[in-house]
């Protein structure tokens, strides 16, 4: 979005794009090394033990000799996309006055390339931290259309997996997206985030 080399200075081009300019000279900080091996340890026990929640976790850590608070363990878990499982409250049901979007792939008969793409992200543990993996897939034929890694949970490197498939293969008849995928505010880089709500839209004739 933002052209270094362009003539028009940083300042007018993030006017432009109703960014602050401090998020032009913004570069993520890696993180310690100790909260990395938290973050490792707490990966290692929700495949233990996926019912877990911050408190229970935050107990286990601190069995191990790990002083940490709760806060601190839901912030990482938040960070690493995880939560605990177990059986929450009829949430199926709309609330009063929201609109119901239909979901196209019920009971639909998928029998050709291009008729339903689906996008997932996931994070993957590596030996210094974590890195995330985001992929466009065609349902029909299993092919990964395209794919990006990121250090950080920024919406960049999903357009860019997006817009690649779309350059590459044309445009689907049905995308299919989950409430993993990220979202930010404009100007807001390189920040956990919330998950937004899963997504099927029929596509429009370029």
């Amino acid at each position: 979005m933002i052209d270094r080399g362009h003539d028009l200075p940083l300042g007018r081009q993030a006017e432009l794009l109703g960014l602050s300019r401090s998020t032009l000279y913004y570069e993520p900080r890696p993180l310690p090394a100790a909260e990395l091996a938290i973050m490792r340890r707490i990966d290692e026990l929700h495949l233990d033990y996926p019912f877990a929640g911050s408190r229970m976790l935050r107990d286990l850590l601190r069995g191990e000799g790990v002083v940490i608070g709760r806060e601190l363990v839901a912030t990482l878990m938040r960070r690493m996309g995880i939560e605990a499982i177990y059986r929450k409250p009829n949430t199926s049901n709309a609330a009063l006055g929201h609109k119901i979007y239909p979901y196209l792939l019920r009971g639909l008969a998928i029998e050709r390339p291009n008729q339903v793409w689906a996008t997932d992200i996931t994070y993957i543990p590596m030996a210094r931290g974590f890195v995330y993996l985001t992929a466009v897939v065609d349902w029909f034929s299993r092919r990964v259309l395209s794919w990006r890694l990121s250090i950080t949970m920024d919406v960049d490197f999903c357009l860019e997996a997006v817009e690649e498939a779309l350059a590459r293969y044309g445009r689907p008849e049905i995308f299919n997206t989950d409430q993993s995928l990220p979202r930010r505010r404009p100007g807001v880089r390189s920040s956990p985030v919330r998950p937004s709500p899963g997504y099927c839209w029929r596509t429009r004739s370029p």
